[in-house]
């Protein structure tokens, strides 16, 4: 194994760079079709990575960025509450990664195995994806995530958003090296190229953009309606997180859930959540291309993250950036979503699949069945609903109904209870 420690700073600086472009795809996504600013989201990447490094002692070679689980609750709250409040609820939702985190230093990780059982995790992921499968639709054809307006004429944005996808295919499977972590890049690059030959890239915003520009910052308002919207969807990210840790620890070869600890990385994922809510960004989470990247370029330096997160603070200061970033036209947008969304449901399945989880058994099939439709039919019971509501009635079932030895899948119970 190479020691990157010891490499000079613009050695790391060019390194920080690149863990960034892999990243940069889908961090700017989320906020571009969630409404939120992308310079503000860069912004609260940057932060979030540095307030994690320093949480966990600067351990973890790991970048943070925009969670595309709080896409359809962003959505939805904002139409519901307003931006403001829903910034507010975001922050709570960072709230309860931090007293996850004080639970799991008191109690240990097995209260976590025993309350998130892959019976639980599998359909709250899968519905994160499936949920938004519209939202990609609406995009690719033209219109507005909600479908409620046509921004660019239907045969038009077919031929972009499948050019688009086909681009993102194509890098994701046949490229090499480096090239095959970022096929979200290769797809926009190819689909805007595509949209200005069209005619339908409005270059205006670009042209009229200062070069230096402060972020449009929005300061939170709170609300308990916002709040007890929001902070249920944090539990799908929180699984994300354990998950993400336990790869970089594989691709690193050493037991992060021991040192740092557990603790203190869902605790450095909660600080970033909620700070990045604070300036009126979307939430945190580790980002598993970035995890994919270190693991091909075998360079396992912390610090090369601290200067991808500088990179990423200084990119948000630069206007015209900004700019260019929102003229990407939906249609692109669209098209790459329909692989994205799609990939985030079969994670779910993959772990159902993977923990040997028998649906045959009458306890795994009402779980997983009651919280698809739950989350993908829209089910609201109060302030719950989506992607909330089916995590919270996953959560129930699974401590109600017998049978917690089906809950893991019979392979791995006796492991997962030692």
């Amino acid at each position: 194994m190479q020691d990157h420690s010891n490499d000079p700073i613009w050695k790391q600086v060019i390194a920080g760079s690149q863990m960034l472009l892999v990243a940069f795809g889908a961090l700017v996504l989320m906020p571009l079709i969630t409404g939120l600013d992308p310079n503000v989201a860069l912004f609260t990447a940057g932060i979030g990575t540095l307030i994690f490094h320093i949480v966990t002692g600067g351990q973890i070679p790991i970048f943070l960025a925009s969670s595309f689980a709080f896409i359809a609750p962003v959505i939805a709250a904002k139409g519901k509450f307003g931006l403001e409040e829903t910034l507010g609820g975001l922050m709570a939702a960072g709230v309860l990664y931090v007293l996850l985190s004080g639970a799991i230093r008191l109690r240990g990780t097995g209260f976590i195995r025993q309350l998130l059982p892959p019976v639980v995790i599998a359909p709250v992921i899968m519905t994160i994806g499936l949920g938004l499968a519209p939202v990609a639709v609406h995009m690719a054809s033209g219109r507005t995530g909600d479908g409620s307006s046509q921004l660019v004429p239907h045969d038009t944005a077919i031929w972009i958003s499948m050019i688009s996808l086909a681009v993102t295919i194509v890098m994701s499977v046949w490229a090499k090296g480096i090239f095959r972590l970022i096929p979200i890049m290769f797809g926009v690059v190819v689909g805007y190229v595509v949209s200005a030959l069209l005619g339908i890239v409005d270059t205006t915003p670009i042209e009229n953009a200062p070069w230096f520009a402060i972020p449009n910052f929005v300061t939170p308002e709170f609300s308990w309606g916002a709040i007890l919207f929001m902070i249920p969807v944090a539990i799908a990210p929180a699984i994300e997180h354990i998950g993400d840790i336990l790869a970089i620890g594989n691709v690193t070869r050493r037991n992060y859930l021991e040192k740092p600890g557990l603790h203190r990385t869902l605790l450095g994922d909660g600080l970033a959540t909620s700070a990045a809510a604070l300036f009126g960004g979307p939430p945190n989470t580790t980002y598993s291309e970035v995890t994919g990247a270190v693991m091909l370029t075998r360079n396992f330096n912390p610090k090369v993250m601290w200067w991808a997160a500088i990179v990423a603070i200084v990119l948000a200061f630069i206007g015209k950036f900004g700019a260019a970033l929102q003229t990407i036209p939906a249609p692109v947008m669209g098209g790459i979503l329909c692989l994205l969304f799609g990939s985030i449901a079969v994670v779910g399945l993959n772990t159902l699949i993977r923990h040997q989880v028998d649906l045959s058994e009458s306890r795994n099939l009402v779980i997983v069945g009651v919280t698809l439709v739950f989350g993908i039919g829209g089910m609201v019971l109060g302030h719950l609903e989506g992607i909330a509501l089916c995590a919270v009635a996953a959560i129930i079932l699974n401590l109600v109904l017998p049978g917690r030895r089906e809950a893991w899948g019979k392979a791995i119970y006796e492991q997962a209870t030692d």
